[in-house]
């Protein structure tokens, strides 16, 4: 506009001027605020550098961190920041990515290395436990010597246990066999204990006397009441008989568990 301006002839000077001042303000006016935009700009972008280094600080100190979960979190909320700090002089902030870039790929590239030396070792210490796990399974079940067994079973979990994790969803598997080996060892303690326990066996034999005693008093009473020519008391009583027959032959058979023993 200047250039077409200084291009046209003039008038009279009176109205030269006066068009010139109307010229000249807007440009003045055009000029002083594009200057304070600029400035603001400039200002912003001073601000989003200052804020991009001081990321850039925090992340060089925290990039040898071997504190995995904690770290890559504190590295998200560091990308965060950056995300709000605005673009910086576009040179300047091509600089600045690139430093912030490697000093995250530094991190995750050594968590990353970390992680697949872990699940390397996460996987011997699996075939190991497992072959454990095996072994045990294979000498201790069925329980047939409960001493035995409990010694083998203690002498498995030493050496089971000198192995350290495994991968996560291994984890149940595993734990259900031990639980399972365990239970199976527990139970055949219980049922050597009811086995042998002295009062048990004094219950299982009164039972058996009760019963005896109960059969032998019902079948004399039946005797007595077929001489009687009572053939309907001698009919029930018989029928209770059998069934105090039955309950005795399972008292015996409880009572000779403990004499097996």
């Amino acid at each position: 506009l200047l250039d077409e301006w200084k291009a046209l002839p003039r008038i009279d000077r009176a109205t030269d001027d006066e068009l010139w001042h109307r010229f000249s303000s807007a440009r003045t006016t055009y000029t002083r605020r594009r200057k304070a935009q600029f400035a603001t700009e400039n200002e912003r972008r001073e601000s989003a550098r200052k804020a991009k280094e001081a990321i850039i600080a925090r992340a060089a100190e925290i990039a040898d961190s071997t504190d995995w979960a904690g770290t890559a979190a504190e590295f998200r909320d560091l990308m965060t920041q950056w995300k709000s700090a605005g673009g910086a002089a576009r040179e300047v902030d091509d600089r600045l990515w690139s430093q912030f870039r490697a000093l995250q790929d530094q991190f995750f590239g050594a968590r990353s290395a970390a992680f697949s030396m872990e699940d390397d070792e996460f996987r011997e210490n699996l075939a190991a436990k497992q072959a454990l796990l095996d072994k045990a399974e294979a000498a201790i079940l069925p329980v047939n010597d409960v001493k035995a067994a409990r010694d083998a079973f203690r002498v498995f979990l030493a050496e089971y246990n000198e192995y350290g994790k495994v991968p996560r969803e291994s984890i149940r598997p595993l734990e259900n066999r031990l639980r399972a080996l365990e239970q199976a060892i527990k139970t055949a303690e219980d049922d050597e204990w009811r086995r042998t326990d002295p009062e048990a066996r004094k219950r299982a034999s009164d039972t058996v006397e009760m019963f005896t005693a109960q059969i032998n008093k019902l079948t004399k009473q039946a005797d007595d009441a077929e001489a009687r020519g009572d053939v309907k008391k001698a009919q029930k009583t018989r029928e209770s008989i059998k069934t105090y027959s039955e309950w005795l032959a399972q008292a015996n058979k409880a009572l000779d568990e403990f004499s097996s023993n």
